[in-house]
């Protein structure tokens, strides 16, 4: 184990002290427990898909995993106006990323959301999820402290730009992460309510206008109310397994239906761990997300800087709604958004922006002495 002495003053020593070591240990089992259930699902869909390597997947979730931890403990180094910086920095470039893939991005079941490079499968928006949070925090933060500053309006025009491209690729799921936390940080501002409640009507109407113009969301909405209007097969194998996993589960390696799930390494990987592992391993996961969440709550609630509290209440909402749409689709509780489980499901850009969004929340919930910024 890892220690240092109180009177340690380098960079680390005083990381050590002022982190959330218990947080941090629940996110180091979450990345523990996502390499095992990798491990589990995986080797059957590399086969179905005719790599040799039956341990392709897991090699390459470990290879993303490291950067994904030298990410997160780097970023978490941070002071709030570094972490700020970075957010800037990497939602400007991440943006652009995303307006890039509608020219040279790779279509991928109807959408163009990954730029290809040699090697590597880039998808900018996971990157603008935890980067415009931050930075929306900033923009809410500056419009109470400098009354003269336009702060919500240019977070309104941040938000639409962000919006357009995420719509175009289409993405309705980042879409609706991105707006869910980006409305709760403009509520937890105190801005105009009538203001809030226009733009919550704008988010239905915006819904409905999905609705009726893509037709991939047209038939994930009608497959979830109507289960006789389409294709389930991946749904109603996921019900299945939950319901052989029972109490205590199958067994370790025992599970059948990552023979069957396209996607049981990923999007699908709850119902992986709810045969194999049974109910109470996932009751398990399910508090080990909350716990995350809610610690970084307790935390940050002792905060007397806005910028800190705006920022990582966005980024812990943000974690905690993606881990629960994840699940929710996998029990058949809404429709499916094709959104992995932060660092349980097998992913490259997805690992590195949970990281990144993870060492954002560590940094801002870290004791800070002395005067504020």
């Amino acid at each position: 184990m890892i220690t240092f002495d109180r009177t340690d003053q380098s960079i680390f020593g005083r990381w050590w002290w002022t982190v959330d070591r218990w947080q941090l240990g629940a996110v180091a089992l979450l990345m523990f427990l996502g390499t095992v259930l990798i491990t589990a699902a995986s080797p059957p869909v590399a086969e179905r898909i005719g790599i040799q390597d039956t341990f392709y997947f897991v090699e390459r979730h470990v290879m993303m995993l490291i950067p994904a931890i030298v990410i997160m403990v780097g970023v978490s180094l941070l002071s709030p106006r570094g972490v700020r910086r970075v957010a800037l920095g990497v939602f400007l470039i991440s943006v652009v990323l995303v307006y890039a893939t509608l020219v040279v991005g790779v279509e991928i079941k109807g959408a163009r959301r990954w730029i290809h490079i040699p090697g590597l499968s880039i998808q900018p928006s996971e990157f603008v999820k935890p980067a415009f949070a931050v930075v929306a925090a900033w923009l809410f933060s500056l419009s109470r402290t400098n009354p003269g500053f336009p702060g919500a309006l240019v977070s309104m025009a941040l938000y639409g730009i962000t919006m357009a491209g995420l719509i175009l690729q289409p993405d309705l799921g980042m879409t609706f992460v991105v707006s869910a936390v980006w409305f709760t940080q403009f509520f937890l501002a105190g801005l105009n309510l009538v203001l809030v409640m226009g733009l919550g009507g704008l988010g239905v109407v915006g819904l409905v206008g999905a609705y009726y113009t893509l037709p991939h969301v047209t038939s994930r909405i009608n497959r979830f109310l109507d289960p006789h209007a389409g294709d389930n097969y991946q749904v109603n194998r996921s019900l299945e397994a939950f319901a052989n996993g029972g109490l205590m589960g199958t067994g370790p390696g025992q599970g059948t239906v990552k023979f069957y799930l396209p996607d049981s390494h990923a999007d699908f990987i709850f119902a992986v761990a709810g045969e194999e592992l049974g109910l109470i391993f996932c009751l398990g996961l399910v508090v080990l997300f909350a716990f995350v969440v809610l610690r970084g709550f307790a935390r940050v609630f002792n905060d007397n800087n806005y910028f800190v509290l705006l920022a990582a209440a966005g980024l812990l909402i943000q974690f905690g709604l993606q881990a629960a749409i994840n699940m929710g689709s996998s029990l058949h509780l809404m429709p499916t958004k094709g959104m992995t489980l932060p660092f349980i499901s097998y992913g490259g850009s997805s690992l590195l922006a949970l990281g990144f969004g993870m060492g954002m929340v560590l940094a801002l919930t870290r004791k800070r002495f002395g005067p504020a910024e």
